[in-house]
């Protein structure tokens, strides 16, 4: 570890009452604390000038790269506070390592995996009155890294800004957790082969603005994409991760092909199937496959995964030819006892056999 990210305390936070306010009903992504980390890197000096500093907005040129080339990447892991008061983050090591690769992918400097994890746990230590107490509430942590110089010239970036910031997040699912229904886009891909769909960058995530728009026209809540060769190979969603459930014990997800992003709580379910007497397959998937095992009863359940919502239930598909109930179309058994196992680890209501957590406080 080079950084140090001591703190430059906010002269002006939130008071006691806005903060308590916010965090009885904070939802997702609305509202942020009162400090950010922030480093920078230049092609002289390396990655210098790191510290934990009052939250607010960055002044930029209007030539700054990432304006122009979308130089860009970033991450989402949660902070979880613990019934005994307690708090940890949840296989951080994961998204630093990401991290890393997608940098690599970007031409951005790689942040050293130590300095990434420092950043967090500073900045959850300076502002720990907002990590959540109430069920199924955490501070949402959001870093991210993108090109500062101001250049017009096609070329990676020789000033680079890292910063992670947070944000009380509520119950993905307010409600409940309900079964959501999935727009199958073939006109639209979110990622190609050699592109960048293995790296966590904003540019994956615009590409998939419009196929989104597309599930809103028909009725669907979310969109799942094919491949961008074949048009025929079921990827990921616009944000998560896909999985099968099938009658012959099998949790199914497509391989990573270079175009899927390898999914932090993915590889976890993946590492869980086992304790649910499921054998964890990654595999190609024809759309073709899905539906035909979706219209057989094969396929018994479908869900999604990722950090916000960490899973969510699939009852229906839909396509140009009609729509596909998945199961009894709601929540199946499966999907929520493995939902339920990865939540209890993540607030400590059982034991971390897999030393997936890491305390900060």
């Amino acid at each position: 570890m080079s950084l140090q990210f001591e703190l430059r305390s906010n002269p002006k936070p939130h008071s006691e009452s806005e903060r308590d306010a916010i965090l009885a009903d904070p939802g997702f992504g609305l509202h942020f604390t009162d400090h950010m980390a922030v480093a920078t890197w230049t092609a002289a000096d390396g990655w210098h000038d790191s510290a934990i500093v009052p939250y607010g907005p960055f002044s930029l040129d209007p030539a700054t790269a990432v304006l122009h080339y979308a130089q860009q990447i970033f991450e989402g892991l949660k902070a979880y506070r613990h019934e005994d008061g307690t708090i940890w983050t949840f296989r951080a090591d994961k998204n630093a390592e990401r991290m890393i690769r997608s940098a690599h992918r970007l031409a951005l400097p790689p942040l050293d995996a130590e300095d990434f994890l420092c950043s967090i746990e500073e900045l959850v230590a300076a502002d720990v009155a907002w990590v959540p107490t109430a069920p199924e509430q955490s501070l949402y942590l959001r870093p991210f890294m993108f090109a500062t110089e101001a250049f017009l010239g096609v070329r990676p970036a020789k000033r680079v800004t890292y910063c992670c910031i947070a944000s009380p997040a509520g119950p993905y699912f307010a409600s409940g957790v309900k079964p959501v229904s999935i727009w199958i886009s073939t006109v639209y891909s979110r990622a190609a082969p050699g592109g960048t769909g293995a790296a966590k960058c904003g540019g994956n995530y615009a590409a998939s603005l419009i196929a989104q728009q597309e599930a809103a026209s028909q009725g669907c809540e979310q969109v799942v994409f094919a491949d961008a060769k074949e048009h025929c190979w079921l990827e990921e969603l616009g944000g998560m991760n896909v999985y099968l459930v099938t009658t012959d014990n099998e949790l199914i997800t497509p391989e990573l092909t270079g175009s899927i992003l390898e999914g932090v709580t993915r590889d976890s379910i993946l590492t869980l199937a086992p304790e649910f007497g499921l054998t964890p397959v990654e595999r190609r998937i024809a759309i073709d496959e899905l539906l035909e095992g979706v219209g057989s009863g094969k396929v018994t359940e479908l869900f999604a995964c990722g950090t916000a919502a960490v899973m969510t239930p699939i009852g229906t598909l839909k396509n140009d030819v009609g729509s596909y109930q998945v199961g009894s179309g709601e929540s199946g058994e499966t999907t929520l006892a493995l939902r339920q196992k990865l939540l209890d680890i993540q607030y400590g209501r059982t034991e971390d056999t897999h030393a997936w957590l890491r305390r900060i406080l």
